[in-house]
This record gives structure tokens, sequence and C-alpha cells, in this order.
């Protein structure tokens, strides 16, 4: 049975991924899995609940690299590397923008939000908010050890995760991710941030 159930996530994921929520019926993820529509509300109460479920589960995934990240970012405030913010970069790429898991959710809220309030607040958080938050700390840390300019440690955060940002929606969500899909993003990124640092270091 919980075979079946993981099966039954593992489908819907995969199908609201491409179509998006609203375009994928029971009907739809029971036919992928081969099974009755019967089995499905077994494990759920309808199609919302298979989707809160997966939304649970990337929160869950999403609050726990974040507790790494703050973390780490501690451990290195009286020890900072000149990388730090390429470490944190790559753990934010690697662990969570291609994790294959959070890959898909992050498709289905880049679809899902323009209609859905709930989506819209999960997309506002983890892909706009949560981001920026984490890496104004960042700033202000190498701020405050002098290994960049002074400026204003939100505005910063927003220069640099603006062209992240735009990397995302062009190479990781949109079309099947693939290996090549992922390297295009990690050269672009890296040369950003690369670019990003020479500049800060610059003045």
């Amino acid at each position: 049975m919980k075979e079946t159930k993981q099966k039954i996530l593992e489908t819907a994921l995969d199908l609201f991924s491409r179509y998006g929520f609203s375009a994928v019926s029971i009907r739809d993820i029971c036919k992928v899995v081969d099974i009755k529509e019967s089995s499905v509300y077994y494990h759920f109460k309808n199609k919302q609940a298979i989707l809160e479920e997966l939304l649970q589960q990337f929160e869950s995934i999403a609050n726990d690299l974040m507790s790494q990240l703050e973390q780490a970012l501690k451990a290195t405030q009286n020890d900072v590397e000149g990388n730090v913010f390429e470490k944190t970069c790559d753990c934010f790429f690697e662990q969570y923008l291609m994790d294959e898991y959070c890959n898909k959710i992050m498709r289905l809220l880049s679809i899902e939000h323009f209609s859905n309030d709930e989506i819209r607040k999960i997309y506002d958080d983890w892909l706009i908010d949560k981001p920026l938050q984490f890496q104004a700390k960042v700033f202000s840390l190498l701020i405050s050890a002098g290994m960049i300019k002074e400026a204003d440690s939100s505005y910063l955060a927003v220069k640099f995760y603006a062209p992240i940002f735009l990397f995302m929606q062009r190479w990781l969500f949109h079309g099947t991710l693939t290996e090549e899909q992922k390297q295009l993003f990690r050269e672009n990124a890296y040369a950003h941030i690369n670019h990003f640092f020479r500049e800060m270091e610059g003045n």
C-alpha cells in the first residue's frame, strides 16, 4: 500500500510539474500509475490532498536546507573565507534548484502561482523572499569582514539574485531538465558570481 501511495505522489508531481495542477485529473494520474480511481481515494481524499502532501514534503526539504545554510553561515562568522558565497550558492544550486524533487515542485509553483493564492505564497517564500533574506545576511557578513565595499546588503541581494533568477527560469524551469541545461545554468550563474564580486572588490 505504501508503495502505491508513493507511486501516486511521484506520478502526480511529474504530471503537475509538466502541465500544472489544474490541468491534471485523478483519472490522468490513475492512467499512468495503472490503478483504479478507488485506489487513489484510499490514500487521498482528493487531488488537493495529493498537492498538499507534495508541498508539505517540499517545505520540509527547503526548511532543512535553509537551516543547514544558516548554520554554515554562523560557523563562518569568525573565520570568513573568500568563497563563502560560492559555497552557499553551490548548495543552493545543486541541492535545491537542481534537486529532482525540488525542481519539479518549483516548476509546479511557476505554473500555478498566477492563479492560486496559496501557491503564490509558497512561490514568493521559497523562490524570492527567503533566498533574498539569506543572501542579504551573507552580504552583511562580507561587508563587516571588509571583503567587499560598503553597501546596502538588501540591495546587493537583489542585484545579485536577479540574474540568477533569470537563469533559473531560462534553463531550470523550462522544458525537460537535462544535464546540458544544468551545465548551461552553472556556467552562466558562476560567470555572473565571478563578475559580481570582481565589481564589488574593484571600487
